[in-house]
């Protein structure tokens, strides 16, 4: 029985558009506890207006200037630009110095869609390099492996791949996982490649549980509804 990501994680998953990577993540997340005393704020960081993502009720919309704090519990999310990843020679970007504040922060998670629009970004790697010892618990979803700084890989608790057509990326996710594509059965649909790094244990995962599904375990935790911070 494969084991779940706990508080202490970092989860990659990976796979072409239409795959059903964001729908496994959103299942991920939905494992988890927001609430105190054992839970923890999550932010989500979304560059694609996700229509999956922001189907779920009661989600907390915040802007760069807002980090939850120590009494906040929920799921926040931030409806990024691309612009937002783009600094200045003396100035970080926003994307980078909200990161940078979650690092500090501590005993947060953060769910990051399409991370290959971030590319080299200093306050990700802080998370993803002291994610464990911080509490900071990651989900980052991308379609494109290769452009993803490889601490999200090398700093991996588990990584998930979906189908991949670009032999860029299946090279990129194969020097973190020992498998060899070119062997395996081709993946049926939403199935995916399960990668427990710690036990070095490899599933062949069956679909996640449908939106309607997974928009219930939310239903469940995320109680009250709020505005806008």
């Amino acid at each position: 029985m494969p084991r779940l990501p706990r508080n202490d994680d970092r989860t990659v998953l990976v796979g072409r558009t239409g795959t059903g990577k964001t729908v496994a993540g959103l299942w991920h997340l939905s494992n988890y506890s927001y609430e105190k005393p054992k839970g923890m704020p999550w932010v989500i960081i979304d560059f694609k207006r996700d229509k999956n993502i922001n189907s779920i009720d009661n989600l907390q919309e915040i802007d760069f200037d807002y980090v939850p704090t120590d009494k906040d519990d929920g799921i926040f999310i931030i409806h990024a630009l691309p612009a937002d990843v783009k600094g200045s020679t003396k100035e970080a970007s926003p994307v980078e110095s909200y990161l940078t504040k979650l690092w500090e922060r501590e005993h947060i998670g953060i769910f990051i869609d399409e991370t290959y629009v971030i590319g080299d970004n200093t306050g990700l790697e802080l998370c993803l390099t002291q994610g464990r010892s911080k509490l900071i618990p990651m989900i980052l979803c991308t379609q494109r492996p290769v452009w993803v700084s490889r601490f999200a890989f090398s700093e991996a608790s588990f990584i998930q791949c979906f189908a991949l057509n670009d032999d860029r990326d299946l090279q990129t996710v194969e020097a973190f996982m020992p498998i060899d594509f070119g062997d395996e059965e081709k993946l049926g649909k939403h199935q995916s490649f399960y990668y427990d790094i710690a036990e070095d244990e490899i599933f062949r995962a069956a679909p996640v549980p449908a939106m309607p599904a997974i928009r219930e375990i939310f239903a469940g935790k995320l109680h009250r509804k709020r505005v806008r911070i």
